[in-house]
């Protein structure tokens, strides 16, 4: 872990880290194209997990901030927005920022050898990384693992006063290791930001992820069970990703927790 975090010791200038940007106006053309077209190709298509990178004090970043709240009305993708708090210092601090999303990012950009990270970035199902808010390259990569076979797994997951109860079993060859998650996330908040680069913009964010915490590893041989509680007003979802020494591997399952909340 310290020489990961080492690696990642100097950011980027922020002229540096938003190439590539589209204008705030774009829509994402999402709904349409991928009904019809993912009706044929998988009957049971799996849930795709996009997860965003994101800042308040990035100008760049609200196009893409704009394209997770389309997504977050879909209930074929789960929209993730992670908060990184390395652009707290230029004169607004994310109150949604922790420093274990920045890691979590650092460890993504790890595994396919990346030495920079930047804002926006969007993940595609653990696998896909995109640079900046471009919806026809999210909308081809979403579709991309849409068509794909699910994975040989099976992850149900039910509620139960305030309790999680969390159930994979394996129906395949799996990973040799993967990680079963559960990520807490408040589905929408707006901010007025008053400093830094972003000052004077009122700003909507969705999916706003609050902890993405680890449950256990698992390596497939035999079915996995899991419960824990569920504590406070925010939504849940479980994801199985692979896991290795590099870093995180693809996703290979998420699914909803419908709470009573």
């Amino acid at each position: 872990m310290r020489q990961i975090l080492a690696a990642f010791s100097h950011i980027l200038p922020s002229h540096l880290l938003r190439g590539g940007i589209l204008a705030a106006s774009l829509a994402l053309p999402v709904a349409a194209p991928l009904a019809a077209q993912d009706s044929m190709a998988n009957p049971h298509p799996p849930l795709v997990v996009v997860e965003l990178f994101t800042s308040q004090g990035c100008s760049s970043c609200p196009p893409a901030d704009e394209m997770m709240t389309e997504l977050a009305g879909r209930d074929d993708v789960l929209p993730l927005s992670l908060h990184v708090d390395y652009w707290d210092y230029i004169g607004w601090r994310d109150n949604f920022a922790k420093p274990e999303f920045t890691l979590r990012q650092k460890a993504y950009a790890h595994a396919v050898g990346k030495r920079t990270i930047y804002t926006p970035q969007l993940i595609v199902q653990g696998a896909d990384h995109l640079v900046g808010a471009k919806p026809m390259r999210l909308v081809d990569l979403i579709m991309r693992h849409r068509s794909k076979p699910a994975a040989p797994v099976s992850l149900s997951v039910s509620v139960k006063n305030d309790q999680l109860h969390i159930v994979a079993t394996p129906t395949g060859a799996l990973p040799p290791l993967m990680r079963l998650q559960v990520v807490r996330f408040d589905p929408h908040e707006r901010v007025v930001i008053t400093r830094g680069e972003n000052a004077g913009r009122d700003v909507e964010y969705s999916n706003i992820v609050t902890e993405w915490r680890p449950l256990a590893d698992w390596n497939g041989a035999a079915p996995l069970a899991v419960s824990l509680d569920l504590e406070g007003p925010d939504r849940a979802a479980v994801i199985l990703q692979a896991a290795g020494p590099q870093g995180p591997g693809p996703i290979l399952a998420a699914v909803r927790a419908e709470t009573d909340h």
